[in-house]
């Protein structure tokens, strides 16, 4: 019987430390996520302001030059 009560602890041991590793995880891609979807948007806004020849937020390098 101690056998098996030490053997689930074990078990009990281990899988709380991999809850923990990936809660960890998780937590991280959540991170990138948010960060990855801020990203997105700031680019779909460069992009419609491109599309509709809103050029105001436009860094020089990327305007044409006016001899064009």
């Amino acid at each position: 019987m101690e056998d098996l009560v030490k053997k689930l602890e074990e078990q009990i041991s281990f899988l709380q430390n991999e809850i923990s590793q990936m809660s960890n995880e998780l937590y991280s891609q959540q991170k990138e996520v948010s960060v990855l979807r801020k990203q997105i948007s700031n680019f779909e806004k460069r992009f419609n302001d491109l599309e509709n020849g809103n050029e105001t937020g436009m860094v020089m390098e990327d305007k044409k030059p006016p001899h064009y």
